[in-house]
């Protein structure tokens, strides 16, 4: 009986090291850190049983399991997607989608994979929304359209427990015969406005000229000076080509002294005898 008990005790002294080492790895093993921008979702046999914030938690081992959440913002890209707008014309667009998890425990026990989820959600509610738009809206309005979609993505992806923080339209390509007559197009636009343009300059300068010349024909002497100051600019041009204006005053001048010339020397006549 003793050496019974002797070959016991001695096999119990044989496997305490062994479970004094089980129970310690089993300790460990049951400490779990979180991180600060993740959370924790603990099942206990299966069940939901809580939240596991930031910092030291534990995890009873074989009886309970957990899975990490990252709740920072994630960007999902949308692929360029060929959408027929209202009035028919053929358009790729591609986008981004920004979210984040407001609710973990919904994000995990509601959805399988809540990005390929919203993915593919915000990828339907691009190619119904744009569709529903002419291509002047498409093209104008990138804004109000991203923020009609994210209000729609925003609102279906609630129940995930999902927060979509914003919807940005990269890019929108058209076709190239259509990119063709749209440039055609803005360069017709672009001469129209040229031309206006040039006939309002050319109005302005008219009405400033006829000032001018009501000024000049004003003041006596006026045109002489400004016949003066166009020679002096002119002395200063290196080129062979003379040019001498003659003020109108000065014709007037020649034209007033003929004038005299003629009545001198124009007989009189003489009255007939006979006539009183």
């Amino acid at each position: 009986m003793a050496d019974a008990f002797t070959l016991l005790l001695g096999a119990i002294l044989v496997f305490i090291p062994i479970i004094i080492i089980v129970l310690i790895v089993l300790a460990l093993s049951a400490i779990k850190i979180v991180t600060e921008y993740e959370r924790g979702i603990k099942f206990t046999l299966g069940r939901y049983s809580g939240i596991m914030g930031p910092g030291l938690n534990f995890v009873i081992p074989i009886l309970q399991s957990y899975r990490k959440l990252d709740i920072r913002i994630k960007t999902v890209d949308i692929p360029k997607q060929e959408v027929m707008t209202k009035d028919n014309v053929p358009v790729r667009v591609n986008a981004v989608v920004y979210f984040e998890v407001k609710d973990p425990e919904k994000a995990v026990l509601n959805i399988q994979d809540y990005t390929y989820a919203v993915a593919q959600y915000a990828q339907t509610a691009l190619r119904d929304i744009i569709g529903n738009k002419s291509l002047d809206e498409v093209l104008s309005r990138r804004d109000e359209i991203a923020s009609e979609i994210e209000l729609v993505v925003d609102k279906e992806t609630d129940p995930w427990g999902l927060n979509v923080t914003g919807i940005k339209m990269q890019d929108v390509e058209l076709p190239e015969n259509l990119k063709r007559t749209m440039a055609k197009q803005a360069e017709a636009e672009r001469e129209r406005r040229g031309t206006v343009i040039k006939a309002l300059g050319e109005v302005e300068a008219s009405d400033n000229l006829a000032k001018a010349a009501k000024t000049l024909a004003a003041s006596p002497g006026a045109l002489h000076l400004r016949t003066l100051n166009t020679l002096n600019d002119l002395s200063s041009d290196q080129s062979n080509t003379v040019i001498f204006a003659m003020p109108l005053e000065v014709l007037r001048a020649f034209e007033a002294v003929g004038k005299m010339d003629e009545l001198i020397g124009k007989p009189k006549k003489k009255k007939h005898p006979l006539k009183r």
